[in-house]
């Protein structure tokens, strides 16, 4: 389909019922998947409706991924207590130690020790 221009183009999908539209003000796209995401940020994304099915098309801006810990509340409420931490700081610790709970407790508590 080389030589063909836009104007042609769109004039073509049309008649064969595809519609394509660009999203604005789209900030990012995050991709979830077991153990990881990925997030694109500042992407551009097109929507193609054919008979009545989309389809997304994302073109990468800025892409990272980034690991997801699921960190079970049971682990949330020991480290709390045992650190006597409120829920966010044990939460925290938690995710930084990698869902290990006896580390979480050691990085809350290793300060306290000196008081």
């Amino acid at each position: 389909m080389m030589g063909i221009n836009p104007r042609q183009m769109k004039r073509l999908m049309r008649q064969m019922g595809i519609k394509m539209e660009e999203l604005d003000g789209v900030d990012e796209v995050i991709i979830r998947m077991k153990g990881k995401e990925i997030v694109i940020k500042e992407p551009s994304v097109a929507v193609m409706i054919v008979k009545g099915e989309k389809t997304y098309q994302i073109a990468p801006g800025i892409e990272e991924t980034r690991e997801v810990i699921d960190i079970p509340d049971e682990d949330v409420e020991l480290v709390m207590e045992q650190a006597g931490v409120d829920r966010e700081t044990a939460l925290k610790a938690l995710k930084e130690a990698s869902g290990d709970i006896a580390e979480a407790i050691i990085l809350l508590t290793e300060g306290k020790e000196g008081n």
